[in-house]
C-alpha cells in the first residue's frame, strides 16, 4: 500500500477529483494549506497598496492506494492538476506500514 500526497493549486481540484472519481478511487482527504516552493510568494495590490504574500495557497490531497492502483492515480493526478506555470505542485508517494479500519477493526487493503 502506498500514501498518495498532492499538493495542487486551488483552481484545479475539481478537474484532480474529477480524475481521481472516473479511476474509481475509493476515498481521499483534501486540506487547504499554505506554502511556497520556487514559485516564492508573489505581489498583490490591496486597497491601492502592494504587499508580498510569501506563502501562497494550495490544496493537499492524501490518498491511501492499493500498490497496483498509485500509478494511475499519481498519473491521473499529474495531468489533471497541469497548468504549465510555476506553481503547480508536487506528488509525493510513501509506503504505507499498516492500516487499521477504527469502526471494524479491518487491517491492511480491506481497510481502505
Amino acid at each position: 500500500m502506498q500514501l498518495i500526497t498532492a499538493i495542487i493549486k486551488p483552481a484545479k481540484l475539481s478537474d484532480v477529483r474529477d480524475a481521481l472519481t472516473e479511476l474509481g478511487c475509493k476515498g481521499m482527504t483534501i486540506t487547504e494549506v499554505r506554502g511556497f516552493g520556487r514559485q516564492k510568494g508573489h505581489s498583490a495590490m490591496y486597497r491601492g497598496a502592494e504587499y508580498q504574500t510569501e506563502f501562497l495557497p494550495k490544496i493537499r490531497i492524501d490518498i491511501a492506494a492499493e500498490d497496483d492502483q498509485t500509478n494511475a492515480i499519481v498519473e491521473a493526478i499529474q495531468i489533471s492538476g497541469h497548468t504549465g506555470n510555476t506553481g503547480d505542485g508536487k506528488i509525493f508517494v510513501m509506503p504505507i506500514a499498516q492500516v487499521i479500519r477504527i469502526r471494524t477493526g479491518e487491517t491492511g487493503a480491506a481497510a481502505i
